[in-house]
């Protein structure tokens, strides 16, 4: 164990005493004149201790606290650069190590689920398109069609976690990538209200679009990357406010952005989970859990338009998603490769 630091502090320390001490005894032998320059002296020696400590101890120890917040904030991998060989110089030692085990655990998960995933894909396929062909034979009936039904349905469920479970993959291996073009972002709304309309109306749940007061401009956009957001949030009020039978949709231009909102009726998301529903694999309490990635994914795609994804409770009960996105091309996120 390195106690240089340690050790300096102490000499310090006893060097700031000795100087004292003797300006104690200059004074109780009546060296008026040699007490204050030593009482001086100690002054500057405390000064310089202090700036000493600033520089040596203070200042890496702030740096190496904002290092370890990116690390904690998901930018595995970094190093620093170490200054010293004393405590300060071992605990950037043991942050680097800590970075570089984490990236490798990481990287080792990523490959972990992507491989995984794709292996899932090929059977989950023929399971769906057997069992399709298989609840259109006539000879099947009763529960063995509600059988083969709850088959499909699961199966289908079961590639959706797939596919998100590789869009995150794409995320953390830097392959995910945005085709940016001026889109009719009303219109890829709309497609996606369509889509989920006959879902909606199956569970029950009325869906009300409310029309923009005025057109929306055209923006700079990935269609099917912001449509497959559009999905997600809007599977996620069917799910998670269901109850409430209940999705009010709308959109409009303000300012400098386009503003979509999606709100359920249902219960709305504890206050205490809210901060942690857009970190990847966290489920929360709802009992509609699914693998955790999908408003990660959701987050990633409008942060690299841009734009903003905020998740909050209603006033009045239930979910209330804002997802803000620029107008102007400039202002689309660099990291779109």
């Amino acid at each position: 164990m390195n106690n240089r630091l340690k050790n300096q502090l102490i000499v310090s320390g006893i060097g700031a005493l000795i100087l004292l001490l003797t300006a104690v005894y200059c004074i109780t032998r009546g060296y008026g004149l040699y007490a204050v320059g030593l009482i001086t002296l100690v002054c500057f020696y405390i000064i310089g201790v202090m700036l000493w400590f600033w520089s040596r101890v203070s200042d890496p120890m702030v740096h190496l606290t904002d290092v370890a917040r990116d690390i904690a904030e998901g930018s595995y991998g970094i190093q620093v650069e170490k200054l010293s060989d004393d405590e300060v110089g071992d605990l950037t030692d043991a942050l680097n190590e800590m970075s570089e085990k984490v990236a490798v655990a990481e990287k080792t998960r990523t490959e972990f689920i992507s491989q995984v995933s794709h292996e899932l894909r090929t059977p989950l396929t023929a399971i769906e398109g057997w069992a399709e062909t298989i609840a259109y034979d006539d000879a099947v009936q009763g529960d063995s069609l509600r059988g083969i039904q709850i088959i499909s349905k699961e199966a289908e469920r079961l590639t959706g976690m797939v596919s998100e479970m590789l869009e995150f993959a794409r995320i953390q291996d830097g392959r995910f990538n945005l085709r940016i073009e001026n889109i009719d972002i009303a219109a890829e709304l709309e497609d996606a209200i369509f889509t989920y309309g006959e879902l909606f109306k199956q569970a029950g749940i009325e869906v009300s679009y409310d029309q923009p007061d005025k057109p929306i401009p055209m923006i700079p956009g990935d269609p099917e990357r912001l449509k497959q957001v559009f999905l997600n949030l809007l599977d996620n009020a069917a799910k998670h406010g269901g109850e409430g039978k209940r999705v009010e949709v709308s959109i409009s231009a303000e300012g400098q952005a386009v503003l979509i909102r999606i709100r359920d009726h249902g219960h709305g998301i504890p206050a205490s989970e809210l901060p942690h529903v857009k970190e990847k694999f966290y489920k929360g309490s709802s009992k509609n859990r699914g693998t955790g990635i999908g408003l990660s994914v959701c987050d990633e795609i409008v942060t690299r338009h841009g734009g903003k994804l905020i998740i909050d409770n209603a006033e009045g009960g239930g979910c209330l998603v804002t997802i803000s996105l620029p107008l102007r091309s400039g202002e689309i996120h660099e990291k779109k490769n």
